[in-house]
């Protein structure tokens, strides 16, 4: 009869222990999630800008090849214009 009374005892401080543990381990996957979305928020931010950047480069850089063709004479003023409005 006296073992029986032990076991609560014992179990308990066994599953304390494990519970703690489980508690850090739960604690840390929480801030793993929280560091993943603050990761994936400032990566859609960074790539946003980016695409706004080179979208920005690339207008400027198409407006530079076609002042380059109407200077060489590849095309037309009335061509030119159209372009410049497309691009625009």
């Amino acid at each position: 009869m006296m073992m029986w009374g032990g076991w609560p005892n014992m179990m308990s401080g066994i599953f304390g222990v494990f519970g703690f543990i489980w508690m850090i381990f739960i604690f840390i996957f929480i801030l793993a999630i929280i560091a993943g979305i603050i990761l994936l928020i400032i990566w859609a931010v960074k790539k946003s800008s980016s695409i706004q950047h080179s979208h920005h480069i690339s207008a400027n850089n198409s407006m530079s090849i076609l002042k380059e063709r109407y200077a060489k004479g590849e095309i037309t003023k009335e061509e030119y214009e159209n372009i410049k409005k497309e691009i625009s």
